[in-house]
């Protein structure tokens, strides 16, 4: 996808020096708007994310999605020399992103302390498992700790089965995007307000803590503790996943009463409007075992080509539960552009997810896939450091670069 219209993050520099999922995804979100982002990798394997998860022909795909519009350099932080070659760049950036486990870089010597006097402007995201401070800073952490620590796991799944983790990156991507607008909010501080530079300090734990509702309020005022119930909703019925008489599956959620009235006409049984069971929200969530089966047993009469055009008829609310094949199939999906094809060195043709949300003046755009480790080397650290043949050579040998 080519636009000729500069993204509305054009001019801001960022430096991602991050790894894995979340502190990479904060660098995506930023480039697919315009933002020019230099990955930094180390130069012997670079980041993990390259070797994570599926690949073709040795080429990691999460790598190729999230490294996308991206350049890409290498360096040995950890290295007195690699160090000193950080601060210059950070002296250029408006931003660093970082998710290495707190200390790390200070026991480098580039810590906030330190990078704030080489560049007070800069705005530098930490990113952790638990946060830069907390008697559990230092441990090790993960999506998979965050979505068991935070609630999340505990109300998920069934109420018979055990606490369910979910197949993605869940917390790793909330935490990703509750720190990107957290970076805008501190650039607009610095930039409109006349502020100077700050870190944020994200951990993967509160991000997904924060979304999973009003939980603490409920404990604190009615010594509640909501528990698993599967794809039934607590609070209004029905609300549901259902099998349909062809084997496909679809979702039902009615949370307003003029929406359950809607889906009994969807299922020609409008007598359920004024059965005693069903009159009322909290009457369908006492009888949801009933009410559900009711459900099943029309959807098991009716294809779920038929279900959809019945609901729609009855202008109910109800969705297809999609695989990713039916996504790329979707004419709505298609319609919106939600996905394209990138032409790609190590891929060829490849379809990604599109830049959205949609502007309708300064659009995302994605011009290209992840890079080769190191391909923007020269871009970097000739063109924007100035750095002359002789600089760079030595560090390419000291292994620095």
């Amino acid at each position: 996808m080519t636009n000729d219209t500069n993204g509305p993050l054009d001019g801001l520099v960022v430096l991602e020096a991050g790894s894995m999922i979340s502190g990479p995804t904060v660098g995506r979100f930023l480039a697919d708007f315009g933002a020019t982002v230099i990955k930094i990798e180390h130069p012997a394997f670079g980041d993990h994310i390259r070797r994570f998860g599926p690949q073709k022909d040795g080429v990691g795909l999460w790598h190729k999605y999230l490294s996308r519009n991206k350049q890409s350099i290498t360096l040995n932080i950890s290295t007195d020399e690699g160090a000193a070659v950080f601060e210059d760049l950070v002296g250029e950036a408006d931003l660093l992103i970082e998710n290495f486990r707190p200390g790390t870089l200070e026991r480098w010597n580039v810590g906030w302390e330190r990078l704030s006097e080489v560049n007070d402007d800069l705005v530098m995201l930490r990113m952790s498992g638990f946060g830069q401070t907390g008697p559990y800073a230092e441990r090790p952490g993960f999506g998979t700790l965050a979505e068991a620590m935070s609630g999340f796991a505990y109300l998920n799944g069934f109420p018979d089965s055990p606490p369910l983790l979910p197949p993605t990156g869940l917390a790793d991507n909330i935490a990703a995007l509750f720190s990107t607008f957290a970076v805008m909010f501190a650039l607009y501080h610095r930039d409109v307000h006349g502020g100077g530079g700050q870190y944020i300090d994200t951990s993967l734990i509160e991000p997904i803590f924060g979304l999973l509702g009003p939980q603490p309020l409920r404990y604190d005022q009615l010594g509640e503790i909501e528990s698993r119930s599967g794809n039934r909703s607590t609070s209004s019925a029905p609300r549901n996943v259902y099998r349909t008489g062809d084997d496909r599956w679809v979702a039902i959620s009615a949370s307003a009463q003029p929406l359950a009235e809607r889906t009994f006409d969807a299922i020609d049984r409008p007598d359920l409007k004024d059965d005693p069971r069903f009159e009322t929200n909290e009457d369908r969530l006492e009888h949801v075992d009933e009410l559900d089966a009711i459900i099943q047993d029309w959807m098991d009469d009716h294809s779920r080509e038929e279900v959809l055009d019945a609901f729609e008829a009855a202008d109910a609310t109800l969705a297809p539960v999609y695989n990713v094949e039916d996504i790329l199939n979707d004419e709505h999906y298609a319609a919106r552009e939600a996905f394209l094809t990138v032409d790609d060195p190590d891929l060829g043709e490849a379809v990604v997810q599109n830049a959205f949300p949609k502007f309708s003046e300064t659009p995302g755009r994605v011009d290209h896939l992840g890079p080769s480790l190191g391909e923007h080397n020269d871009a970097v650290y000739r063109d924007r450091l100035g750095y002359d043949e002789s600089v760079v050579s030595d560090l390419e040998a000291e292994d620095v670069i």
